[in-house]
């Protein structure tokens, strides 16, 4: 039987895990998005999903505070992801979507909360995310560990929010 109490990741190494292994790991849990990572399809969208009532609270938040709490959460990001990959034994596992959370969040900041932000934020992300464009296809090749993990969801929030300036520039959001 697997348990994650134990300090040695490499004893761990639980590819799929439970909720309730879940729940005794926090780094699982945040890694996993509270869950939606555990989704045997689109576990990336469901982890996006998951991140939209968290970006409706940090968009109450002055500028500075939601781009200080996305920073946190990008350099606490990090830590998690590397975490979780070593106690699963698979770098970069589907179901860690810590590094979506932090994606969507950068390419939704500084828009309105409103409907048609919110639907054109998911799908650039989503669009960004997946097929992964040069050169966000290098990073995610190119670089490991949880940086890996989380720098090409980086790039595609970065790449997300510059479409979306575009789009706020010409049409107004």
């Amino acid at each position: 039987m697997t348990t994650l109490a134990s300090t040695d990741n490499t004893a761990n190494n639980i590819t799929n895990p439970t909720f309730k292994q879940l729940l005794r790991s926090p780094t699982l849990l945040l890694a996993f998005g509270f869950g939606s990572g555990l989704s045997s399809k689109a576990p990336g969208t469901m982890g996006t999903l998951a991140a939209i009532p968290l970006w409706w609270l940090l968009a109450q938040l002055p500028l500075a505070g939601y781009l200080i709490v996305v920073l946190i959460s990008a350099i606490v990001g990090i830590y998690i992801c590397d975490q979780a990959a070593k106690t699963m034994g698979v770098h970069d596992h589907g179901g860690i979507v810590w590094d979506e959370f932090v994606g969507f969040w950068i390419a939704m900041a500084a828009l309105p909360v409103s409907w048609t932000s919110l639907v054109l934020g998911f799908v650039l992300f989503r669009f960004f995310d997946i097929l992964k464009p040069w050169p966000i296809s290098w990073l995610d090749k190119k670089v490991s560990g949880g940086f890996g993990i989380m720098i090409d969801d980086i790039a595609a929030g970065i790449a997300s929010a510059l479409v979306l300036i575009l789009i706020k520039t010409v049409y107004i959001l």
